[in-house]
């Protein structure tokens, strides 16, 4: 009987283990945005990469974005082709403004979660 005991406890312990696993990319598959919550991003884009599906700016400031919605990992894009402003004289950037939802499994470098707020360069503007 003190072996079902222990077997079940010991299995009960791995189990709330793995509910905090982490992907390596940023918190324990949650944040303050959380999976499945819109995640807004607003910039500037010069067409580059063709149409882009979504995206979000990373923690290091960079656009990560996917071509479409099958896609599973997001690509760092180059920093002459999205831009958080308007540059100023250039008029073959055209702005950019769209959200997404944060899945489970998803390869998301540099996703800040959104922690960065309205005005600042980290997470979403």
């Amino acid at each position: 009987m003190n072996v079902k005991i222990l077997a079940l406890a010991l299995a009960g312990t791995t189990l709330s283990l793995s509910a905090c696993a982490t992907d390596g990319y940023g918190g324990y598959g949650y944040s303050s945005v959380g999976w499945g919550t819109p995640y807004a991003y607003d910039g500037y884009y010069d067409g580059f990469y063709g149409p882009i599906y979504d995206g979000y700016w990373g923690r290091d400031n960079y656009f990560y974005y996917r071509n479409r919605d099958g896609d599973r990992r997001f690509r760092r894009a180059d920093r002459n082709h999205f831009m958080r402003q308007a540059p100023m004289g250039q008029n073959r950037y055209q702005p950019m403004r769209g959200q997404f939802r944060p899945q489970q499994g998803m390869h998301m470098p540099q996703f800040g979660g959104g922690r960065g707020g309205p005005g600042s360069h980290r997470g979403h503007r």
